[in-house]
């Protein structure tokens, strides 16, 4: 059975200091949170603070996006060996990535790769605009993203895909749970295809796009959904908390329901 995964993505808030006071206010909480994997994605100025703030626990630290070379003539740019000690997970080709910064699908393509042959676990971030979504192009464009993003991988139980629809990000406007269930149904059938059905199943899909302490159980409650990748609400203690407890809570029962039918049909 897949582990529930609660990240947060904290995008560009935060200095130092207010990161390292984030954590804290978190951490006895997150600690005592079990049956969900936490992780936790700072700015890169913050990822050696949090490192030693969340050392010998069970939360983890991931990045929020990478450079697919190793080293080189990058001005600005952090590569994928300057994380592996820093970090366990990289968010790879978030929306943000793609609409401000030019991203594409085959250079996400590039940075999934390099991510997995540094050992990093990849968040593989895909989801469809708005005119998109009304025009009834969700499953191509997904299906493109998904196609060409992993083209080069090999299959791995690393990867981690997240669905966040763009026009739910950042805007309150979230996708309902039938909706995002139906769709990342949609993409563990990919997969299958891509791949084999064994890894589809394998494989963890997160929900991202408005999630928050409110919304969060209509997500989580359905069993296609392994988790979320959370922005705005990571930001605020309570909210996080609430949402990565009510998540282990959750995915502990239907667990221990999918046990006993596995009992029952033996």
């Amino acid at each position: 059975m897949r582990i529930a995964l609660i990240a947060g993505n904290w995008k560009m808030n935060t200095t130092a200091a207010e990161a390292t006071k984030l954590v804290r206010e978190m951490l006895d909480r997150l600690e005592e949170a079990t049956g969900v994997e936490k992780v936790l994605c700072p700015p890169f100025v913050s990822l050696a603070a949090v490192r030693e703030l969340v050392k010998g626990s069970s939360v983890k630290l991931g990045a929020q996006n990478m450079h697919f070379e190793a080293k080189g003539a990058y001005t600005g740019e952090i590569s994928p060996l300057m994380l592996a000690g820093l970090c366990e997970f990289v968010i790879l080709g978030h929306s943000e990535r793609r609409q401000y910064f030019g991203e594409t699908d085959h250079i996400i393509g590039k940075k999934i790769v390099a991510a997995l042959r540094n050992r990093l676990k990849p968040i593989f971030c895909i989801g469809e605009k708005l005119e998109e979504n009304e025009a009834g192009r969700t499953k191509e464009i997904i299906a493109r993203q998904m196609s060409q993003g992993l083209s080069k991988a090999k299959p791995s139980p690393d990867i981690v895909i997240a669905y966040e629809p763009i026009w739910a990000i950042g805007t309150g406007r979230a996708a309902d749970g039938e909706q995002a269930a139906a769709t990342i149904g949609f993409i563990r059938y990919t997969l299958s295809r891509l791949w084999n059905e064994n890894v589809a199943q394998e494989l963890r899909i997160l929900y991202g796009g408005s999630v928050t302490s409110s919304n969060i159980a209509e997500f989580i409650s359905q069993p296609e959904i392994d988790g979320a990748l959370v922005g705005g609400a990571s930001l605020n203690a309570q909210e996080f908390l609430s949402i990565v407890e009510q998540t282990a809570a959750i995915k502990t029962k239907q667990s221990a329901i999918r046990r006993q039918q596995i009992a029952d049909s033996k």
